[in-house]
């Protein structure tokens, strides 16, 4: 579990990384939208795991486009956190699957063969 200053750390960098992506970074992703769905911070907040979701883009090509300019996104982060942090996290970025697994899992039970229940016949006491 996470402590409150890995959490506090953590919507900070989570803040900052989407207004990267949105105002700053336009030339690595274009018209893609990058959402930073969850980041988790390491206890001594030296390493930052940031999960992405993408929408208007192809997912692969993009993660590994974000994933070879890590040190830009880095630098960017440290212009805006530089002053009220110790240590610019070393960023990992991960592809959030939740949203497709979530798709994939509808689906599932969509397609599930369930009999109804039997009906029970009420019995009256008088």
């Amino acid at each position: 579990m996470e402590s409150k200053r890995q959490q506090k750390y953590a919507k900070l960098i989570q803040k900052e990384l989407g207004d990267i992506f949105q105002k700053e970074s336009r030339h690595l992703v274009g018209k893609a939208m990058i959402t930073i769905t969850r980041v988790m911070m390491s206890p001594d907040l030296s390493v930052a795991k940031v999960y992405l979701s993408f929408l208007l883009a192809d997912p692969q090509s993009t993660y590994e486009l974000i994933n070879e300019h890590k040190k830009e996104v880095r630098h960017h982060l440290a212009k805006r956190i530089g002053k009220s942090v110790r240590i610019i996290p070393e960023l990992a970025f991960f592809p959030d699957e939740s949203a497709s697994y979530a798709q994939h899992m509808d689906k599932v039970i969509s397609g599930l063969n369930i009999p109804p229940a039997p009906q029970e016949e009420e019995e009256e006491d008088d």
